[in-house]
């Protein structure tokens, strides 16, 4: 008898939408949009990450923390002790969901630093967040931050993301971002730590396709300190646009081009001032570039991002409704929940950028002026 292994090929299933006014609404968009595309997963993880939620307790970070006993609990508290100062800390409310099984201990922290310990580090404050989640992460068993940024979380698990959603209460939160992915894991593990989103400080990131450049991308960003340990390659994508757009300050179209630059023939054939620049930008950032079929959603204090490779071997739409931006891989996932003005396709490589305006007293910075246009 001849047995012929197939591969179960990726689909996975993003959308996410951004109310520019920072108006805020509760989760329940956000999963009927995602249940839309239920076809794209298979119940092996699903996420959401959401902005705005924590008004109250904007100023702290919010760490969601998932434990798979008591001893990673005790521990890692051990450490968030000597890091920071607790604000307030509880149990993560949910709902019993008769899918969402195998629950481990979901517990949030809302912390500020302490400046003491902040001092004796000699770091930048952002970085010493990022020190405290690469230990818990890797030197912590059982231990997974979900998500340690200011105003925002990410709440995840092994399932359907409409489960998922109601299992987590999302309906009791408003966001003026929010996010989903349902997931379909071929190379990487199905596991709660391992749904999307995946996270650092206030970046969040969701997935469809595959990153076989993981392996370079992994170790060029171990030579800046990063520690991949959740066991996907759409890890590493969190890490290396927190290392283009918070510690090397690089415009979001700068960093977009750099993960999905053009080809070599494409530059070679520019103007040369063009050419001399993405050129450089190859050389500099060239064990930074994704190879392989993806889409992503990005999400950030500021706002939210969507783009794909370069080739485009993953769908992504975008559309508008008024102060609205929405991102999806199919155009019905938006239409179940708006009926919007515009939609159109993000072609290759093509960031789409949607950014909050600034809150009101906000001083606004100038935005660098990108001229590398492909």
């Amino acid at each position: 008898m001849t047995y012929r292994y197939e591969k179960d090929m990726s689909a996975c299933g993003l959308t996410g939408f951004i109310n520019r006014n920072r108006e805020r609404v509760d989760g329940e968009a956000i999963i009927a949009s995602i249940c839309n595309m239920d076809v794209r997963s298979n119940g092996q993880g699903g996420g959401f990450a959401a902005y705005g939620i924590y008004p109250e307790l904007k100023d702290y970070y919010a760490f969601h923390m998932l434990y798979e006993d008591l001893d990673a609990k005790e521990a890692t508290e051990q450490l968030i002790n000597s890091y920071f100062l607790i604000k307030h800390e509880e149990e993560i409310p949910t709902r019993k969901t008769p899918s969402i099984t195998n629950v481990p201990i979901l517990w949030r922290y809302f912390l500020s630093v302490d400046e003491d310990v902040l001092g004796l580090s000699e770091c930048e404050e952002e970085d010493y967040v990022v020190d405290a989640v690469m230990k818990i992460n890797a030197e912590i068993p059982g231990a997974f931050v979900m998500s340690s940024g200011k105003n925002m979380g990410a709440f995840k698990a092994v399932g359907y993301p409409g489960p998922i959603g109601r299992f987590y209460r999302l309906d009791e939160y408003k966001a003026w971002t929010w996010m989903a992915h349902g997931r379909f894991p071929t190379n990487t593990p199905g596991w709660w730590g391992g749904a999307h989103p995946f996270t650092l400080l206030d970046w969040s990131i969701i997935h469809n396709g595959e990153i076989s450049s993981y392996g370079i991308n992994r170790r060029y960003l171990e030579m800046f300190g990063y520690r991949c340990t959740l066991q996907t390659d759409t890890e590493v994508t969190a890490y290396l646009f927190d290392l283009m757009l918070r510690r090397h300050r690089l415009p979001i179209e700068i960093a977009a081009m750099a993960m999905a630059a053009p080809f070599w023939v494409q530059i070679d054939h520019m103007p040369e001032e063009q050419r001399k620049a993405l050129t450089a930008l190859r050389q500099v950032y060239g064990s930074g570039l994704l190879n392989g079929p993806f889409a992503f959603i990005l999400g950030h204090t500021g706002g939210m991002i969507g783009i794909n490779d370069r080739i485009k071997l993953r769908p992504l739409v975008a559309a508008e409704k008024g102060d609205v931006l929405y991102i999806a891989n199919e155009e019905a996932a938006i239409r179940e929940i708006a009926s919007p003005d515009k939609v159109w396709m993000p072609t290759a490589g093509e960031p789409v950028i949607g950014r909050l305006k600034p809150e009101k007293g906000a001083k606004i910075s100038k935005d660098v002026k990108v001229c590398l246009k492909v």
